[in-house]
């Protein structure tokens, strides 16, 4: 389990601190970012379906957090997320973030959300962070 900065308690995705945050715990296995979640029904968008930024906010983090686990301090500078299938509210996922490459201060990152149930991706994105100075 990672140790948060105090800055970092009331982060939306892994603030122990903010009342209404997903409160996820990001783990690093085999230089690998690893979590797990499951939406509750304050995360749904419509007809019991987790809202599309509840997806995206999850894959951001586990990516970001296999930065933060090595040390490594960067912002999220773009994004690129595919929605692959509806994740029900209720439905337990895997969330898993890797290094594709680094060059100066750009790191390249891969982000999974896989459902425990039926080994279905949910979403897959690309994203660019860039290590701050």
């Amino acid at each position: 389990m990672n140790t948060l900065r105090s800055d970092a308690n009331s982060c939306f995705v892994c603030g122990p601190n903010n009342a209404i945050g997903l409160h996820l715990e990001f783990r690093l296995e085999n230089d690998v970012c690893l979590s797990e979640f499951t939406p509750e029904k304050n995360h749904c968008g419509y007809d019991k379906v987790t809202h599309g930024g509840i997806v995206f906010s999850a894959l951001d983090d586990v990516m970001a957090n296999w930065l933060f686990l090595k040390g490594l301090r960067a912002y999220t500078a773009k994004c690129d997320i595919r929605y692959k299938d509806a994740l029900p509210i209720g439905t337990r996922v895997r969330l898993e973030g890797k290094c594709i490459k680094q060059r100066g201060r750009l790191t390249v990152m891969q982000g999974t959300m896989t459902r425990d149930d039926n080994g279905q991706v949910v979403a897959e994105c690309e994203a660019s962070f860039m290590m701050a100075v």
